[in-house]
């Protein structure tokens, strides 16, 4: 583990293994703990790089003005600081739209793209608006808001029913959330742009992972995204929802290590 410093911001990253250098980006409102079994169990065929976006985890805020973009602008800065000159970029939910700014304003430092549980469309006007009411309920109250509004969708029902132990790790992540962060990522994401046209530029790999019960990014969403693309893989994992990387972590990584190899040529 390694902190880095990043403009204005330091970004707290967990990294495991070597090779192809592989970077997560983690969802919200969580940090890149989530991400424990990605640096476990696929540390033998690639470089894991999981930072927590400004905000998140050990990482400050700053004082920027909300933006998909910035934070997308703060990873480029920790591969620089990381020494690496090109990487795949992948994320989950919230990560997966700073995926979608990083391949628009940094295309020349992407190998592959991996999406999970995300959209390339924008908030329509009821969910910006429903983005900004959180962003003041949890300013004002704390993070009682999240976990009644927030955490209920973040895993599949078979996850709810029979994982009682990830439900509860999934919850505690959610109630340690800074609000500050909390409110500045709802504004960012609200604000960002429809990602199809810079799914269609993609001139590298990509895959599309979804939860089969993802009730927030749907199977629909993945589709589509994969689409946009000509030759993306797409992996539907069953019995998980919008967290499918916690919630089915095996097969999350198996799909992930298959798509390194028989893309990028990483090791098994």
């Amino acid at each position: 583990m390694n902190r880095v410093t990043v403009w204005s911001v330091q970004l707290y990253t967990r990294s495991a293994g070597t090779g192809v250098p592989v970077v997560l980006l983690h969802a919200f409102p969580l940090s890149s703990a989530m991400w424990l079994a990605q640096r476990e169990g696929l540390a033998r065929a690639c470089r894991v790089i999981t930072p927590d976006l400004r905000g998140f985890g050990g990482s400050r805020l700053g004082e920027d003005e909300p933006s998909i973009d910035l934070m997308a602008d703060d990873v480029a800065e920790l591969l620089d600081a990381e020494g690496i000159d090109k990487a795949v970029v992948g994320g989950l939910s919230m990560g997966g739209y700073v995926t979608m700014a990083f391949c628009r304003r940094h295309p020349d430092r992407v190998l592959g793209v991996i999406l999970a549980d995300t959209k390339a469309t924008p908030d329509p006007p009821p969910a910006q608006a429903n983005r900004e009411r959180i962003a003041q309920a949890v300013l004002s109250d704390g993070s009682d808001v999240l976990v009644d509004e927030v955490l209920p969708a973040l895993t599949g029902p078979t996850t709810r029913e029979r994982r009682a132990m990830v439900f509860g790790r999934v919850k505690g992540l959610v109630q340690s959330a800074p609000p500050g962060a909390v409110a500045w990522a709802q504004r960012a994401m609200a604000a960002r742009p429809d990602s199809f046209e810079t799914l269609r530029a993609l001139k590298v790999p990509l895959l599309v992972v979804v939860g089969e019960e993802d009730e927030l990014s749907p199977v629909s969403d993945a589709e589509a995204m994969a689409q946009a693309v000509p030759d993306a893989k797409l992996e539907v994992i069953p019995k998980a929802g919008h967290l499918s990387a916690v919630e089915q972590p095996e097969a999350f990584n198996a799909a992930l290590a298959e798509f390194l190899r028989t893309e990028l040529g990483a090791r098994s």
